[in-house]
C-alpha cells in the first residue's frame, strides 16, 4: 500500500528578482500568464490535506512575487497545515514594504522562514546571482526572528563560496537562526549548464567536511546544522527526496504534479492537478509509479543492500549522464559508469557564468 505524502512542495512561480547560476528551475522557466491562480492553489491544497499532507513549503522562483501568498498561507493555515516559507527575502517592490509583508504573512498564519543567501559577506551575490541583495537578506531575516517565525538560513555551495561556510555559520547564530543549511549544488537546471564553473576540487571538500564535523560538535547545542553532502565526490548515492514518491509531492508553477523538482526533464507523463485529483496522481500516476519502490531496479541496483537506504539513488542525474532513467546513478562508486560523474570534476572552469534567465511576463 502507498504510503501518504507528508510535504507538498508548491511552485508558486518561475518569476524572481535574480539570475542565480546555480538555479535549479527547468531551463524552460513557466511564464506568468500559465501560473495557476490563487484558487486552483487553495483547491491543491484542500486535497494535499485530505491526502496526508501536513507541511507545504511556499516556494518557486520567489513566492513573494505572488501578489496572494497571504491567501495561500492563511487557507493552508486554517486546513491545520504548516506553512513555511522559502524565499530570497525580495518581494516585487520596496524593501521596506517587503519587510511589511513579513508581518502579515505571519499574521495569515505562516509559521517558518528559510531565507536563502549568495555567501556570507557582502559582494558574492553579484558574482553569481547578478544582483548583491547581502543587506536586504540580512534585514528579511532579523524581522522574521523579532516576530516569532521560525528561521533557517541557507546557502547553496560552490566553487566560489566553500570559504565563507564557516562564517555563514557564525553570521546564522548572529541572525539567531534556529537551523543552518548548508548543501551543496545540486546539478539541474542552470546549475547543470554552470557545472564546470560551480564545482569545487575534492582536497576542498574534503577540508570542508572535516570542519563540518568539528562544527556540529561546538554549535549543537544552540543551532541545528544540516549539511548536504556533494554526492560528486561522496562514492555514494544520495537519497533523492527520500526515495521516489515516498514522501513530498511537487507541485510546479503551470499545475504539473511532480514526485520531485527535476523530475519535469525525465521521459515520463507528468499529470496536471487541474485536470486530475491529486490523491489519483500521487497513488496512480505513472511518474509516481515509474520508480516507486524497488521493481525497476537494475544491477548493481537491483541486488545492493544500500537500496533500501538511497532508493537507488537521483533518476534525473541517472539519466543526464548515461541517458538511461533505470541506470544506477554515476554518484554511487559501484555503477560501471561511476567514471562518467569522476570526468566532470577535471572540466576546464573557465568559462563564463550562464546566467538564469526570467519567464516571459
Amino acid at each position: 500500500m502507498t504510503v501518504a505524502p507528508w510535504v507538498l512542495i508548491a511552485e508558486l512561480t518561475h518569476r524572481c528578482p535574480l539570475r542565480c547560476a546555480y538555479c535549479s528551475n527547468p531551463l524552460q522557466l513557466t511564464p506568468r500568464a500559465a501560473e495557476l491562480d490563487s484558487a486552483t492553489w487553495v483547491q491543491a491544497l484542500s486535497q494535499a490535506w485530505k491526502l496526508g499532507v501536513r507541511m507545504v513549503h511556499f516556494t518557486g522562483g520567489e513566492p513573494l512575487l505572488e501578489p496572494e501568498l497571504e491567501t495561500l498561507v492563511a487557507s493552508a493555515r486554517a486546513l491545520g497545515l504548516y506553512p513555511t516559507l522559502i524565499t530570497s527575502g525580495l518581494g516585487p517592490c520596496a524593501h521596506t514594504e517587503t519587510l511589511r509583508r513579513v508581518d502579515a504573512l505571519a499574521a495569515a498564519g505562516l509559521r517558518a522562514v528559510q531565507v536563502s543567501f549568495q555567501g556570507a559577506v557582502r559582494g558574492t551575490g553579484l558574482a553569481i546571482a547578478g544582483r548583491d541583495a547581502f543587506e536586504q537578506k540580512l534585514a528579511f531575516a532579523r524581522r522574521s526572528r523579532q516576530i516569532g517565525l521560525s528561521l533557517t538560513t541557507n546557502l547553496v555551495l560552490h566553487r566560489a563560496n566553500l570559504e565563507q561556510a564557516e562564517r555563514f555559520v557564525e553570521l546564522s547564530l548572529e541572525l539567531e537562526a534556529d537551523r543552518v543549511e548548508l548543501a551543496h549544488v545540486q546539478y539541474h537546471g542552470w546549475a547543470a549548464l554552470n557545472r564546470s564553473r560551480l564545482i569545487p576540487d575534492a582536497e576542498r571538500i574534503e577540508e570542508l567536511n572535516r570542519w563540518i564535523g568539528r562544527a556540529k560538535q561546538a554549535y549543537g547545542a544552540r543551532l541545528e546544522l544540516v549539511y548536504v553532502m556533494a554526492d560528486h565526490f561522496s562514492g555514494k548515492a544520495k537519497a533523492c527526496m527520500n526515495g521516489w514518491a515516498r514522501q513530498a509531492i511537487v507541485i510546479a508553477p503551470d499545475g504539473k504534479v511532480l514526485p520531485c523538482h527535476a523530475a519535469d526533464t525525465l521521459p515520463l507523463r507528468h499529470a496536471n492537478i487541474k485536470e486530475s485529483a491529486l490523491a489519483d496522481i500521487w497513488r496512480h500516476g505513472e511518474a509516481f509509479e515509474a520508480f516507486r519502490g524497488e521493481a525497476w531496479m537494475e544491477a548493481p541496483c537491483a541486488s545492493c543492500p544500500e537500496r533500501a537506504r538511497d532508493f537507488g539513488g537521483c533518476r534525473c542525474q541517472a539519466l543526464a549522464l548515461t541517458g538511461r532513467a533505470t541506470a544506477a546513478d554515476p554518484a554511487c562508486r559501484f555503477s560501471p559508469e561511476h567514471q562518467k560523474l569522476v570526468e566532470l570534476h577535471r572540466q576546464d572552469g573557465s568559462a563564463p557564468l550562464t546566467f538564469r534567465g526570467n519567464p516571459p511576463l
